[in-house]
């Protein structure tokens, strides 16, 4: 038996990235999946690959920002499996585009701040509004947000993206407190930056070796660093952990300030 054997859970943002590792691996825990993604295509290959495992797995097409998208993805959710236990708020605006868009608080277009917030923020408020009263009917479930250290600390760039995340991490905290007492649990992962494709495609490699040297672990976190603590938080391992922002993060926000510059310091003096 799996970790979450049995449970059936909803991951939005699964066509790619953390969302896509974290529905395979709450698949290969035992979970029946839906990956929900505007990406249709994108996650229905997620959808089928999962199903080639013996697992089950649907797509489907949700914009998380539109209510009435997300009120076809709980009825679409109901219609296949019945009943919903684990709600993974991932979706997100990620693209190089959007993020390249994304800058200092004097360059932003309003139009830039809006979108961001109506996905990154609004879509997670949809989904625990329209999911959760699903699970209180079926005695319970957890809502996982994925979040980001953005929120947790300034930043010269992402001002939106970082403004988003931290009401994320409010309404974590709202919905732990409002309905905890009714079963339902909601925790957010916060990572730093993961290594990944798109990382590259933003990030020029130099700047890559500056974040890698403020990590505390010899790499840069991975998608699948991210998914193992979502299975953790929607298994009933996690039954007493609500209310959590845990930092997936390898360390990097827990040290002063010039940590990294000093070990940067140290390598150039014992080479020399």
């Amino acid at each position: 038996m799996g970790r979450v054997d049995g449970k059936v859970a909803i991951v939005t943002g699964a066509a790619s990235g953390i969302g896509r590792i974290t529905a395979e691996t709450l698949a290969t825990e035992g979970a029946r999946v839906v990956v929900a993604d505007i990406d249709f295509e994108g996650g229905r290959a997620v959808a089928e690959s999962i199903g080639s495992t013996g697992a089950e797995a649907i797509a489907i097409r949700v914009d998380v920002g539109e209510e009435a998208d997300v009120v076809s993805m709980v009825e679409g959710t109901l219609e296949a499996f019945g009943r919903i236990d684990v709600l993974h708020n991932n979706a997100a605006l990620t693209s190089p585009d959007h993020q390249r868009r994304d800058g200092s608080l004097l360059d932003l277009d309003v139009e830039v701040w809006d979108e961001t917030l109506r996905v990154d923020l609004r879509g997670p408020m949809l989904g625990c509004k329209h999911v959760i009263p699903r699970m209180i009917e079926s005695g319970g479930g957890s809502v996982i947000n994925t979040t980001s250290n953005s929120a947790l600390a300034g930043d010269l760039t992402l001002t939106a993206y970082a403004a988003a995340k931290g009401g994320l991490n409010t309404l974590t905290l709202s919905v732990a407190t409002a309905f905890g007492r009714q079963g339902i649990r909601a925790n957010a992962v916060s990572p730093a930056h993961i290594e990944s494709p798109s990382l590259a495609s933003v990030v020029p490699s130099e700047v890559v070796d500056l974040l890698r040297a403020q990590t505390l672990t010899p790499r840069l976190g991975t998608p699948q660093d991210v998914a193992n603590v979502v299975v953790f938080l929607a298994s009933d391992e996690a039954a007493f952990v609500t209310g959590q922002i845990i930092r997936v993060d390898g360390g990097a926000l827990s040290h002063l300030a010039h940590v990294g510059a000093l070990r940067e310091l140290g390598k150039t003096t014992n080479s020399s």
